[in-house]
């Protein structure tokens, strides 16, 4: 009998946390250290006979996985989300048991152990998923679908006395701002890293005495620290804006948005540029040579042969950097561009980690979001046969 060693080891981390770590934490306010709960005292027995059962079912489907290896999968992946969303209830449960008796200072932060627990249950369902060789749309229907019913549990008020759900209560209006500042900060960078990447990518395939140096220079800004890339726009941005009435006019500030997103430009052009030498590159000169004969002209072949043959690397690469930004855009509200990273750093500066949470989860989901989305894109293309 061959197991299905990813899940054993998942398994076996997840039920190390699950012993040696705490659950959920009980303190008086989100200043003070608390008392920490293990998951044993935290769930009702009724929710304890739920996990174990789960639990069997799921490490009886990974120790006989190859016998069955799409019924277990199958059955795996509903163990592996009903988990996770038990988990999810029982410290929302946990949070609005242990609060009613308490002062309205008092709160319950989640700990070490449902991380891991969540973070488990996640990395077994994609492994099932990559098993499975399930396609891309039954990957990103699951994952919706998912998302959805964690949702849910948000939207039905299982959750509110979680630490995490006050911060957010507390901060309801800024969070949307600085959500949509987030994704701004990301669509603004994406047009002239476009503009700007997709021209030195085609100039790196027509000349290419030209490739090595293009590259190399692109590669640069790669290698510069986000944070040291910010800090050195800082002063030439600050300069400009005060030489040029018209710029500062325009928003060209040393802090600000502006920074952030030539920071961002800088950051996309060579996963740009590059993606689109590839694709580009590996269209068949027998397809071009096809559209030659047929008399078509040049601009013909670009936008009827070539684009299309390399629409998938181009999508590829897009949808690199917008993952990439994401995430880069966290650290711009250090120089005041504000966004998602405006509680990270906030949270930091308070020593308040379910602030940080705030701002960390919804950058993770929106990362997760945007390259499912463009991974379908990238499917589709693929699909249509113009590779």
């Amino acid at each position: 009998m061959k197991p299905n060693r990813v899940i054993v080891t998942l398994l076996v981390l997840a039920l190390a946390a699950t012993l040696l770590l705490p659950f959920t934490n009980l303190a008086e306010n989100r200043l003070v250290s608390g008392t920490p709960y293990s998951f044993w005292t935290a769930l009702t027995t009724g929710q304890l006979v739920g996990v174990l059962v789960l639990l069997a079912c799921l490490i009886g489907m990974a120790v006989s996985w190859h016998a069955r290896p799409v019924l277990n999968g199958n059955a795996a992946l509903v163990c592996c989300l009903c988990l996770l969303l038990l988990v999810i209830y029982a410290a929302g449960d946990f949070a609005r048991r242990s609060l009613e008796d308490a002062g309205p200072a008092s709160r319950v932060s989640l700990s070490s152990a449902f991380w891991i627990q969540i973070f488990c249950l996640c990395l077994m369902m994609i492994d099932v998923l990559q098993r499975m060789t399930r396609s891309i749309f039954t990957q990103v229907f699951f994952a919706l679908f998912a998302f959805a019913a964690v949702m849910l549990m948000f939207v039905s008020g299982a959750l509110d006395q979680l630490s995490i759900m006050r911060e957010y209560a507390n901060r309801q209006e800024a969070f949307a701002g600085e959500l949509v500042q987030h994704m701004m900060l990301v669509v603004s960078a994406l047009g002239p890293a476009l503009l700007i990447g997709v021209p030195l990518g085609v100039l790196a395939l027509r000349r290419l005495r030209l490739r090595s140096g293009l590259f190399s220079t692109l590669n640069v800004f790669q290698t510069v620290p986000s944070i040291a890339l910010f800090g050195l726009l800082v002063a030439p941005l600050s300069a400009l804006g005060e030489a040029v009435p018209l710029f500062r006019d325009l928003g060209v500030r040393g802090i600000g948005a502006t920074p952030a997103i030539i920071a961002l430009v800088l950051y996309a052009l060579l996963p740009i540029a590059r993606n689109t030498y590839a694709g580009f590159a590996q269209v068949p000169a027998a397809a071009i040579e096809a559209a030659q004969g047929m008399g078509m002209t040049p601009r013909q072949i670009l936008w009827r042969v070539e684009v299309p043959l390399a629409l998938p690397v181009l999508l590829s690469g897009l949808r690199i950097v917008v993952v990439q930004s994401i995430g880069l855009a966290v650290v711009a509200a250090l120089i005041g561009a504000g966004g998602l990273g405006t509680f990270v750093f906030n949270g930091l500066g308070q020593y308040a980690i379910d602030l940080v949470l705030l701002g960390a989860i919804p950058t993770i989901i929106l990362a997760v979001l945007a390259d499912c989305l463009l991974q379908l894109l990238v499917s589709l293309s693929r699909r249509k046969g113009v590779t």
